[in-house]
């Protein structure tokens, strides 16, 4: 019966095929592939007792012709099997020799192919690119060993039988297989020589080198193997792999199973007559399974498996063992390497024994250079070498310092830097000491920090001590200074009684306990519960008598470099300021003063003419009761109504002259809570006297209810004479008719920034400002009348300024025609009036 084709023949049989098997194999854990690996040998001695039984029980069934074509058959059958096999490698190495002659193939891309075909296929044992020097430029596994062998370096007569492949390789330029001379301390190899060539060129050859035992386990078929005894032979007849059955007597040759041995021989191909095949039937005889052969062979093969169990058992536990020593060992030694710290080990002779990788960087030295030297070392510096000198003999001695000591180290290049060392006993596991242990620490760093923040501190002092400003520090609760500069020293000396005083007079708190529950105040150090920022100040201003001096008193609370809470206070003299301040107050007071003068004197025509008036009617009056009395007829109805009207006439020129004199009479600021509409009024009744001489009509509106504003009243008078009499005399100048020569004085409550304020705006009808004047409207001495003296508005908007208001102009438009302007200012109400007026004007 023809056999089926080789593709089809292990699905028909069962056969698991190689890329099944290889699929399966990496699906599993590298713990279960360890496992199968080590049950292999197991396995095998199974398979053999098998194939023995199997073997056994097939001679007794065929007849001795059939197991002999049997036997040819599936020796030719695993001869096909096994040329399939190496041709398909050898046209991989081609393929792989022609990337290299087309130069597509480097030796790390050649390493990672090789390493990928040897993982691929078991049978692959090493492979190796030999270039025409014969120079190795890449190898990999059990080819380094053979590569290296036909190296120029390599003597002629150690090169063996490698070499003569090279040389026919080279002659024939064609693949070449060559069966390695072996020992029976070496496994058998079977060698594959591909040439290289470059453009027609011998460029070398790729060096592979095939297990024979692995080429029989994986390319002989399973089902063969089971029938036959098969074995790989070299041109010798020598057994390279596999089983053989012995040749033993005949001891019963009548009987019909006592047959020669079954067995049949060929080349296996592409190799040649360097590797044969063999195939040897089993003998069977009857009664094997009461021999005493079978039962020896089954006890053996129990004895066996339990034996590779045990072994491999006891193997697992010595590659955990020492699994666990090398991870431990690495384990070390990287944290060694890993360390910044530099560590030095020495005997007792004081000979290095031992650096790791940060001492050789700090220092420069390598290891080679450092161990196994004896003082002077080659990184003390030359300057040094008899202080270490002395050092080393104390350390020796057994006198070390705790906190180490502090050096300078050379390094290689002849660079220096400073270093502290710490030395203490090396210790073995059975307690002896058996040398010194010495860490190593680069502090140049430190030092420089330490060293600039030095001097940063000099220079802060030498900064605090030159201030014009006292400056001292204490902790609460405490009558100790932490720090008091120069100037609080000659005020207050070095005791913490100018502190505190100065605390005291300012009114803020130091360290009193707060006996108030309710009080979200810290009972310690009376400061409030939630943590205070770093910009946050307290300041005040206060006399010291004992100085002489105002001082501008500021604190503000800190952590002290211990940790404890403390308090600053910073104190700086203002006393020429305050004096500035006075005298500036004095004399703005004054400018005031001579404001309101000034407007008397320029209205002073408009009074004499409003008090002409009422004089006048007095006169008349008179003149009138006089004649009248002399002629005798005037009755005393008549004289009474005379007199009436001259007592009106007269207490109405009183009232001018009384309010003449108290607008301009000097008198110190004095800020009191004042009616709005009394202001208001009393401006009204001085303005008017101006706004009649220029023929202007004055209309004002004070809204309801306007609460009390804390303001100097007399000011706030001048500010709205000055708006009103400005916008009359703007109308006079615009030349507006009758109709048009109008001021408007308007008093409304606002609410500007969140902030309750009174408004008071004057609007006219003149021509408004122009960009040169409102660009300069506030600027003293600066007025566009011929006989003004420039300092109305301005001390207007400081007057405003001064009762915490603001003064704002703006012209009125009519299209692009300015048609007046309008003057206003605001002051912020009192607390107390704010939320009334609020409600006003909401309602409104």
């Amino acid at each position: 019966m023809p056999l089926p084709p080789l593709k089809e023949l292990p699905d028909q049989l069962g056969i698991p095929t190689v890329s099944k098997a290889r699929r399966w194999w990496k699906r599993l854990t590298p713990y279960r592939q360890d496992r199968f690996a080590m049950l292999a040998p197991l396995a095998a001695v199974l398979l053999f007792f098998s194939a023995i039984v199997a073997a056994l029980g097939y001679l007794r069934i065929e007849e001795i012709e059939r197991e002999h074509e049997a036997v040819q058959r599936d020796v030719e059958y695993t001869q096909q099997r096994l040329r399939l096999r190496l041709l398909e490698r050898q046209e991989q190495f081609m393929r792989v020799a022609r990337e290299i002659a087309n130069r597509e193939l480097d030796p790390t891309e050649f390493k990672v192919r090789a390493e990928a075909m040897i993982n691929q296929y078991p049978e692959l044992q090493g492979v190796a690119w030999v270039d025409e020097r014969r120079r190795v430029r890449a190898s990999l596994g059990t080819a380094s060993l053979a590569a290296f062998q036909l190296t120029a370096s390599t003597p002629l007569s150690q090169r063996g039988d490698t070499e003569a492949g090279f040389l026919q390789a080279r002659e024939s330029n064609q693949v070449t297989y060559l069966q390695r001379i072996w020992t029976t301390n070496d496994p058998p190899l079977l060698q594959m020589h591909v040439p290289l060539s470059d453009r027609a060129r011998f460029a070398g050859v790729l060096l592979a080198e095939y297990s024979v035992d692995a080429l029989y386990r994986y390319g002989v078929p399973s089902e063969v193997t089971a029938r036959y005894a098969v074995s790989l032979l070299d041109s010798n007849g020598a057994l390279l792999a596999g089983s053989v059955v012995p040749n033993k007597k005949l001891i019963s040759p009548w009987l019909p199973w006592a047959t020669p041995p079954n067995e049949h021989t060929m080349d296996v191909s592409p190799v040649g007559p360097g590797l044969k095949i063999r195939a040897q039937a089993y003998r069977a005889s009857l009664g094997v399974i009461g021999s005493g052969l079978f039962w020896l062979v089954t006890a053996l093969s129990i004895m066996t498996a339990w034996m590779l169990i045990a072994n491999w058992r006891h193997t697992r536990r010595r590659l955990q063992a020492q699994q666990a020593l090398m991870s431990e060992t690495n384990f070390r030694r990287a944290m060694e390497n890993s360390i910044l710290t530099g560590m030095r080990a020495m005997d007792l002779q004081g000979r290095i024994t031992y650096v790791n990788a940060a001492f050789c960087q700090m220092t420069g030295w390598s290891e080679a250079d450092l161990v196994g030297r004896t003082a002077p070392f080659p990184y003390w510096p030359e300057s040094d070498r008899e202080m270490l000198q002395q050092r080393m003999a104390e350390e020796l001695s057994g006198i070390t310092a705790l906190g180490g000591f502090q050096m300078r180290v050379k390094r290689r290049d002849g660079t220096v830097f400073e270093a502290r060392l710490y030395t203490s006993p090396l210790i073995d596991s059975m307690g002896t000491q058996t040398g010194w242990m010495t860490s190593m620490t680069d502090i140049t760093e430190p030092n420089r920090v330490r060293e600039q923040l030095s001097e940063s501190h000099q220079r802060f002092t030498t900064v605090l001590e030159a201030l014009d400003a006292s400056i001292s520090v204490a902790p609460l609760g405490s009558e100790e200074v932490l720090f008091a500069n120069k100037l609080y020293r000659q005020w207050f000396g070095t005791s913490a009684n100018g502190h505190l005083q100065l605390i005291a007079q300012a009114g803020m708190p130091q360290s009193s306990p707060n006996d108030d529950a309710d009080d979200d105040v810290d009972a310690f150090a009376g400061l409030p519960i939630s943590a205070l920022p770093d910009t946050e100040t307290e300041r005040s201003e206060l006399y010291i008598p004992a100085l002489d001096k105002w001082l501008e008193v500021r604190t503000r609370y800190l952590s002290w470099v211990d940790g404890r809470l403390a308090q600053m206070v910073i104190a700086s003299d203002i006393t020429s300021q305050r004096l500035a301040e006075e005298q500036a107050a004095t004399q703005a007071e004054r400018a005031q003063t001579a404001s309101r003068l000034i407007t008397m004197g320029e209205m002073a025509s408009s009074v004499a003419h409003e008090l002409n008036q009422p004089l006048t009617a007095i006169n008349n009056y008179c003149n009138g009761m006089l004649s009248r009395i002399k002629a005798g007829n005037i009755t005393e109805p008549d004289l009474l109504s005379a007199l009436e009207k001259t007592a009106k006439q007269a207490h109405r020129a009183g009232q001018i002259i009384q309010r003449i004199r108290a607008f301009v009479k000097r008198s110190e600021p004095n800020r009191t809570l004042s009616d709005v509409n009394t202001m208001v009024a009393e401006a009204v009744e001085l303005a008017e006297i101006e706004l009649r001489k220029f023929n202007v009509r004055l209309n004002h509106y004070v809204a309801s209810r306007i609460p009390p504003l804390m303001v100097d009243p007399i000011l706030i008078e001048q500010v709205l004479v000055n708006l009103l009499r400005n916008a009359a005399q703007a109308i006079d100048e615009a030349l507006r008719q009758t109709p048009q020569r109008i001021v408007e004085l308007r008093v409304v409550p606002r609410r500007l920034d969140d902030q309750p304020v009174v408004e008071f705006s004057v609007q006219d009808t003149g021509k408004g400002l122009s960009p040169e004047v409102e660009a300069r409207l506030y600027e003293a001495f600066y007025s566009t009348k011929p006989e003004g003296m420039g300092i109305g508005l301005s001390l207007c908007r400081s007057i405003v300024e001064s009762h915490m208001g603001r003064m704002s102009a703006q012209n009125l438009y009519n299209g692009d025609e300015v048609v007046g302007c309008r003057f206003s200012f605001w002051i912020p109400m009192s607390e107390q009036a704010a939320p009334a007026a609020v409600d006003t004007t909401t309602n409104r």
